[in-house]
């Protein structure tokens, strides 16, 4: 079940990243680092818990945050010229 949980968070945040890059707000890039946050949490656990390889499972995170964190920094980048 935490398998489940743990990719539905992280498909969403990616989804959310893409979406506050087109409609940026405050609050809405808060959200998109608190799904990131819940990803590596859960993620964490899942590797701990079930003594996954550690290697395979940190190269897909790093993946994962490099394309989270471009587009959320892209939408904090956007938002912040909106602003000026």
């Amino acid at each position: 079940m935490i398998i489940l949980l743990h990719v539905l968070i992280a498909l969403g945040s990616i989804a959310h990243s893409a979406y506050v890059f087109f409609k940026p707000s405050k609050q809405q890039v808060q959200l998109s680092y608190g799904l990131v946050a819940a990803t590596l949490i859960s993620g964490t656990y899942l590797v701990v818990s079930m003594h996954s390889p550690i290697l395979s499972s940190c190269i897909t995170g790093l993946v994962y945050l490099a394309v989270a964190l471009s587009g959320i920094l892209a939408a904090h980048r956007k938002l912040a010229a909106q602003e000026d």
